[in-house]
């Protein structure tokens, strides 16, 4: 690859690793960022500030950041298209391994990469796994061989534009998401038909059998079709998750907790099974795998109430997924930035899911709590401004055999700088009540 002129659109964790991955050959590369006062590489060019979009077409190659979307790189610079890539774009171009996994959906897509990741580790094979799970891909591509295995998370701000499909494409349950970035829920759904589009009839498209969103992108593929919750693929039979007729474990021996964490297992299953019928090592990850951060995550218990931490978690869907998840009485914090969600559905679930109280908070508070009323909900309804007044009141109203649970059903930027930083705010908060 000779030297080229190359933008790199956006200078954050993955610009990071595109740049270093660059700066490799001998490429002029400039960095582009609305951040005026951001640090550069020594000796780098920087285009910084408002006017980073400006005169892009100067490049041979744009690398865009992942959370920018094409069009705003084509409403300053039109007829670049040609020159626009991505950091996976290109780590799906250089890889030196086919044996690639990607794995999309509206959620669940970290849960089940992971355990794709742990289950092929434990057969033995050299496994990376990357993408929006918070690892660029090409900050581990120099590793690589022809035999190891890469499982990429990707979400729809990735696979917008993406030019090559992996061998084994996941495609988990899809719900209208990310609507005030994408135009509308077809570009959405378009996106995540992009990891299937490239496929060729060798490559298997795995999708989730119970959900026609997921069916849609799937049949994008060239490839070969296997669902999910329905065979041939991983199912739940009774109380047990099974595969080609043979049993891999009880559904109570699993630690992820929730029926939609049934999904994701046998998604994973699925998928390892296309490499390898390792029943031994699907048990022994699927039965010990208690999840990622922030995703049910148990934090405390105290005073016989048992405090859980969802934050990951910021749409209505998954909110009710995480209420679905626990039989005992609940007190439910729910609310913040508001993406246009409606919350009808949200409340009917809050009703039929023994709700003992509702914390509202943030920006959609008054909404979620018009919606409850509207639902009929008439259990308690308290407003709460700041951390610590959200699990004071939390811990005043439990009552022992309790759940307590952070699953806001909403993003959180009107109070916190991210859902890590609510999460860590709300775990530094359980863990200092005292007597």
């Amino acid at each position: 690859m000779g030297g080229m002129k190359i933008a790199i659109v956006g200078f954050d964790i993955e610009g990071r690793a595109t740049y270093d991955y660059f700066s490799k050959g001998d490429h002029v590369i400039t960095i582009c960022d609305q951040n005026g006062d951001l640090a550069v590489p020594s000796g780098c060019d920087a285009v910084l500030g408002p006017h980073y979009l400006d005169d892009l077409d100067r490049f041979d190659m744009i690398v865009r950041t992942a959370g920018l979307h094409p069009k705003l790189i084509l409403e300053k610079n039109p007829g670049v298209q040609a020159k626009i890539t991505s950091h996976i774009n290109e780590f799906m171009k250089a890889s030196p391994t086919q044996n690639i996994i990607g794995v999309t959906g509206t959620k669940g897509k970290g849960t089940t990469a992971t355990l794709i990741t742990k289950i092929l580790k434990a057969d033995g094979k050299v496994t990376y796994l990357g993408g929006n799970i918070g690892v660029p891909p090409l900050s581990f591509i120099d590793a690589l061989q022809a035999d190891s295995y890469v499982v990429l998370e990707l979400s729809s701000f990735q696979l917008i534009d993406l030019k090559t499909s992996p061998h084994i494409g996941v495609c988990l349950m899809v719900a209208p998401e990310h609507l005030n970035w994408h135009e509308d829920f077809e570009e959405y759904l378009a996106s995540k038909q992009q990891l299937f589009i490239h496929q060729r009839k060798s490559d298997i498209a795995i999708y989730l059998a119970e959900d026609d969103n997921s069916i849609s992108v799937a049949d994008a593929t060239r490839g070969q079709q296997i669902p999910y919750m329905e065979t041939p693929g991983a199912c739940v039979e009774g109380s047990a998750i099974t595969i080609n007729g043979q049993v891999i474990c009880q559904v109570d021996e699993l630690k992820l907790l929730g029926q939609h964490n049934w999904q994701n297992v046998c998604a994973a299953i699925t998928a390892v099974w296309v490499v390898t019928a390792n029943l031994a090592a699907i048990r022994s990850v699927v039965t010990t795998f208690s999840g990622l951060p922030h995703r049910l995550e148990l934090v405390r218990q105290f005073k016989g109430v048992t405090y859980y931490d969802d934050s990951f978690g910021t749409t209505p869907e998954t909110a009710i997924v995480a209420l679905q998840a626990f039989g005992q009485p609940k007190v439910v914090i729910l609310g913040g930035s508001d993406k246009g969600a409606t919350y009808d559905n949200l409340a009917q679930a809050v009703t039929t899911n023994t709700v003992r109280h509702v914390i509202t908070i943030g920006v959609t508070g008054p909404a979620i709590a018009t919606a409850l009323t509207a639902a009929g909900y008439t259990d308690g309804i308290s407003e709460a401004a700041t951390m610590a007044d959200i699990v004071q009141t939390a811990a005043k109203v439990a009552e022992p055999g309790d759940v307590v649970l952070l699953s806001a059903a909403c993003a959180s930027f009107d109070m916190f700088k991210n859902y890590k930083d609510r999460a860590e705010q709300f775990q530094a908060a359980v863990r200092q009540l005292a007597d």
